[in-house]
C-alpha cells in the first residue's frame, strides 16, 4: 500500500481535496479529526493535568486551551508532545485497517505534514494550494476568524512555495474544484494503479 501525505496551508482547499480522494474510494485519515476525537477522549486527562482548567465536562475546551498555548512557544510544544503520539497511534490503527482491507493507496490528511516530520512517513506528497488572495478570502470568511488569527496560523506553517517545492504533486484548487477533482482522480490512477 502506498501512503499519500496530503497537506496545504489554511484555506488552500486541502479538506476539499481530501474529499475528492474519499469520493475516488481512497481511505483518508484526517489528523484534525483525530485530534477532535482525542479531545473528547484519551487526551482529556493528559491535557487537564498539563493545562489545568482547559477541559469541561470531559472534553477539552479548545478556546480555553488556545488562550493558554497560542503565542507561547514552549507551552505549544508541551501540548504537541502530548497530542502527537496519540495522533500517531490513531494514524497507525487507520493504516493497519486500510492494509487489512486491501487498499492500494491511503491518504494521511495532515495540515502540518512538513512541520511535524510527517513527510518522512509517506511515499507521495500532495500539496493543495491556491493563490494567496483566494486563500485569504476563504479563511477570512470562516466564523470567528480575524486577520490577526489568520496571520498567527500562517506564521507557524511552512510557506506555501516551500510546500510546493517539496511536493510530488500540486493540486491547485484556485483553478476551480472540478479541475482539482480531475487532478485527484489522475493521482489515484497514477499511484493506485486504477
Amino acid at each position: 500500500m502506498r501512503i499519500v501525505g496530503l497537506t496545504g496551508s489554511i484555506g488552500m482547499g486541502k479538506s476539499t481535496t481530501a474529499g475528492f480522494f474519499r469520493a475516488a474510494g481512497v481511505p483518508v485519515h484526517n489528523a484534525d479529526e483525530a485530534v477532535h476525537r482525542l479531545y473528547a477522549g484519551a487526551a482529556v486527562p493528559l491535557i487537564e493535568a498539563a493545562f489545568p482548567g482547559t477541559t469541561r465536562d470531559g472534553v477539552v475546551d479548545r478556546a480555553a486551551l488556545g488562550r493558554v498555548v497560542l503565542g507561547d512557544g514552549p507551552r505549544l510544544k508541551q501540548l504537541e508532545a502530548l497530542i502527537h503520539p496519540l495522533v500517531s497511534a490513531d494514524r497507525d490503527a487507520f493504516l493497519a485497517k486500510a492494509r487489512a482491507r486491501g487498499a492500494s493507496l491511503a491518504v494521511l490528511d495532515v495540515p502540518l505534514l512538513f512541520e511535524t516530520g510527517g513527510a518522512d512517513f509517506v511515499d507521495i506528497i500532495v500539496v493543495a494550494t491556491a493563490p494567496a488572495h483566494v486563500q485569504r478570502a476563504r479563511v477570512l470568511e470562516r466564523p470567528g476568524m480575524s486577520v490577526e488569527k489568520f496571520e498567527a496560523i500562517l506564521a507557524k506553517q511552512m510557506p506555501d512555495a516551500e510546500k510546493q517545492r517539496r511536493a510530488h504533486v500540486v493540486i491547485d484548487t484556485g483553478r476551480g474544484m472540478e479541475a482539482a477533482q480531475r487532478d485527484v482522480e489522475s493521482v489515484v490512477r497514477m499511484f493506485a494503479g486504477r
